[in-house]
């Protein structure tokens, strides 16, 4: 099937000069349209809050608005919302891949819109009493979708018709509908059109110019309030000259009010820098991607490895990063990873012409060998760092040795005494953590090992700085400093936790570096105080377990412990599960519990690192399916299908629930059991809601959606990536173009290069080999390029909107 499919990676970074001129605590939260998906931490005590969090997810719906809106963390009261900044959906490509700063702007309730109407509008011509030819138009409203949720709740909505011109302002109301976003209204509304006295001078089967040019039909929604007063949700308006005489139905996107308050001065809320990165792939089914694909995962085959598809697609993409993410996934896919990283590493250390520079810089190899790490080596960091880092966040000592950032009443050698204590309890972790390193990273660190030797045969020492260069300066030095990057910690620590994971992070870089203990490395720090910190720590002791544990981690011997192996930890987190056999009515029929997926089993708990209160697992679960909101009418809910009743869990949020739905569908889907149909509504007094069968075992009415990708660890989908690959390509179709002119141009011209500024920036070393896989990368560019216009010809027939 087709995949519509749209990623955004956020770095929330910092918002300066903010309202109320105070120093007061902060926390930004990210939004599709009006749903909160993500919440930074709170920064307090500041007006120039820095956030510097990142956010990378899947969109699972579609959206109008990107927003951040900017809190003042009350304890007491409800928290102030200071400023918002909204990008459309259309305009985020503006911005996309590089850092802006944006002005904060007012939040106003007539602006917060989100959600769609489906209208029928439609000019009759009746005859009157006295023979006189009317207009009548009729707006028959038929349905909202994805209407915004009110207090955390479903809204109550109802919809005002009203045929507004110059003199007029009719207007009529449906019938409100109770706790749901997606309201069915089905209401039918008529309206006279007016015409001038002119009539007589026209065709009677004309409809009067003058009048048809000053009306409008406006839709207004809004939230019932009973006793308070009823929130407005959003308008649309159609002018009425579009009909003619014809009958119009399109849905139309909710617009926010042209009159809203605008009393506020944006340029006195303060401003945000945002780096924002959107893509949008439409994936096609599998088979159109089988040419490239092929041409992909033969890269490591290719000789030399310049002249792959895989290394030409990080030659001419602008940002090495934007190839590598995409490729490093397909290939590890098909396992054939570690043969291309040797390949582009050995091309690497061709131009090393010093040892201890060796995988010091940002070249493709040590990009794909980071995004390696960052990927197969989650499960690792967890279980190696996690309980450490968790220690120093959670009860955190003064470590801060630098005479100059001293407070006062701050004991210099305490300090030490404690970032000492940290910095050997971390290294203690990472040294005995071997046998839980992943076969996948233990192969490319003997890779690299080995390709260090036979560059520099004569330095004894460089085979194991090719490893710790990555293990400890790219992995656990990088996680250290970073742990919310890496999913060790829900958020950014704050200030004075960060300057100690910063230190801890130096020590083991220093620590990790083969040799850097001695006195002339020492020597070399910038910081005298790190000098002084490390003359307490014995070199040769440092220095045997950082070799043992090197040996063991570039070893091609495997690393699996005797015994049963530790469940691996895949995803947990606060949800709502609704209670066993309870009514439907009241909020008690909902508890917030603290959710926990591993390998072996989902269980949930009163609250975290508390004991569980039910346990499913994993083998036992037989679907895991979305439910319909009419069922409890509350959102993002999906149902686990078990032995039992249905367990059925209300997320916070769309992404969160497609996350959990993935989670838990990957690592069920080679179970035995599993069902072909479900039910996708609720069993609820008596009867199945989907269905209407009484019987509580009747077959499901639906059959379950298809399969996802079966590895649990590595969340990898091969069509996504090739997708992501083929748009890459696309983009730099010029740049492509231009090295097959290089090619070219060298292949017939064998002498000094004259123009060397056209493609000096380019690596080739074989220009037949390269121009021959140019010209299929190209062919492939063509085929695939027309297999997506002719499905987004047929995507814009079948989908109609009145507005954009």
């Amino acid at each position: 099937p087709l995949q519509y499919l749209q990623y955004i990676f956020l770095f929330t970074d910092d918002a300066k000069h903010l309202v109320p001129n105070k120093m007061r605590d902060f926390f930004c939260t990210i939004n599709l349209d009006q749903e909160e998906v993500f919440r930074t931490q709170v920064v307090e005590k500041s007006l120039s809050p820095y956030f510097g969090e990142e956010f990378y997810f899947e969109i699972p719906r579609t959206f109008q608005w990107l927003s951040f809106y900017i809190y003042d963390k009350s304890v007491l009261q409800k928290d102030l919302r200071i400023g918002k900044v909204s990008i459309k959906k259309e305009d985020l490509c503006n911005y996309t891949g590089k850092e802006n700063w944006f002005m904060l702007q007012p939040v106003d309730s007539n602006s917060e819109v989100q959600g769609k109407v489906h209208l029928e509008l439609k000019l009759n011509e009746l005859i009157t009493d006295n023979g006189s030819v009317c207009q009548q138009l009729v707006v028959h409203i038929k349905e909202c979708h994805g209407l915004p949720l009110i207090n955390g709740q479903n809204c109550d909505p109802y919809a005002t018709v009203s045929l507004v011109g110059p003199s007029r302002n009719d207007q009529k109301k449906t019938k409100v509908k109770k706790k749901t976003s997606n309201p069915q209204f089905n209401e039918t509304f008529y309206f006279e059109v007016t015409r001038s006295s002119s009539y007589t001078k026209k065709s009677q089967f004309q409809v009067e110019e003058e009048d048809i040019e000053k009306l409008e039909v406006r839709v207004d929604l809004w939230n019932n309030g009973n006793l308070v007063q009823d929130i407005f949700l959003g308008e649309i308006k159609v002018p009425v000259k579009v009909l003619r005489n014809d009958s119009f139905q399109a849905w139309y996107l909710l617009q926010p009010r042209e009159n809203g308050n605008k009393s506020s001065k944006a340029d006195d809320l303060g401003s945000l820098r945002l780096n924002i990165c959107y893509t949008e792939d439409c994936v096609l089914p599998s088979e159109y991607y089988t040419s490239l694909r092929n041409l992909l995962l033969k890269s490591s085959d290719v000789q030399p490895i310049s002249a792959s598809a895989a290394y030409i697609l990080s030659e001419v993409c602008r940002d090495k990063y934007d190839a590598v993410l995409p490729l490093v996934r397909l290939l590890l896919h098909h396992h054939k990873l570690v043969p291309f990283v040797a390949a582009v590493a050995e091309l690497d250390l061709k131009d090393t012409q010093e040892a201890n520079t060796i995988f010091r810089g940002n070249s493709l190899a040590t990009r794909c060998v980071d995004e390696m790490m960052k990927i197969v080596g989650k499960h690792y960091l967890k279980v190696t760092l996690k309980p450490v880092i968790d220690e120093i966040c959670e009860s955190p000592k003064p470590c801060e040795i630098d005479p100059i950032k001293l407070k006062e009443g701050d004991n210099v050698e305490i300090n030490m005494e404690n970032l000492r204590y940290y910095v050997d309890k971390v290294f203690r972790e990472i040294v005995r953590s071997s046998i839980s390193c992943p076969t996948l990273m233990c192969d490319v660190f003997y890779s690299l090992r080995h390709l260090a030797a036979k560059r520099f045969p004569n330095d004894p020492h460089v085979q194991y700085s090719a490893v710790s260069s990555f293990v400890f300066l790219r992995f656990f030095a990088v996680a250290v400093v970073s742990p919310h990057t890496f999913h060790l910690r829900p958020h950014h620590p704050d200030a004075q936790t960060s300057r100690t994971l910063t230190l801890i992070s130096k020590a083991i870089q220093t620590l990790g570096s083969w040799g850097s203990l001695t006195k002339s490395k020492l020597s070399s720090f910038k910081e005298t105080f790190m000098c002084e910190f490390f003359k307490t720590f014995q070199e040769e002791k440092f220095t045997e377990s950082v070799k043992k544990f090197l040996d063991d981690v570039s070893s091609t011997e495997s690393k699996e412990p005797s015994g049963v192996s530790e469940p691996v930890h895949l995803k947990e987190g606060e949800m709502y599960k609704r209670a066993q056999g309870r009514t439907r009515i009241g909020k008690k029929n909902f508890k917030k519990r603290w959710f926990c997926l591993t390998s072996r089993e989902f269980t949930y708990h009163k609250q975290q690192d508390k004991e569980p209160i039910y346990t499913i697992p994993i083998k036992n679960i037989l679907a895991v399916e979305k439910l319909d909101e009419s069922s409890f009418n509350k959102k993002n809910m999906f149902q686990v299908l078990h032995g039992e009743k249905p367990l059925y869990i209300q997320a916070n949020n769309c992404v969160e629930a497609s996350e959990w739905i993935e989670a838990l569908c990957r690592v069920t889907r080679c179970n035995q059991k599993r069902l072909s149909f479900y039910h996708p509504s609720a069993f609820l007094n008596g009867s199945w809601l989907c269905c209407k069968a009484t019987a509580e075992s009747t077959e499901g009415c639906a059959r379950c959606t298809a399969d996802v990708p079966a590895d649990t660890q590595i969340e990898i989908d091969g069509d996504r990536e090739t997708e992501r690959i083929y748009s890459l390509f696309t983009i730099n179709r010029s740049k492509l173009q231009k090295l097959e002119e290089a090619c070219g141009s060298i292949a017939v011209y064998q002498g000094p290069r004259k123009e060397p500024d056209d493609y000096s920036n380019f690596t080739i070393e074989d220009s037949v080999a390269t121009f021959h896989t140019l010209q299929q990368i190209i062919d492939i560019l063509e085929q695939l390029s027309e297999s997506h216009e002719k499905y987004q010809k047929k995507r814009s027939s079948s989908a109609k909107y009145g507005s954009e």
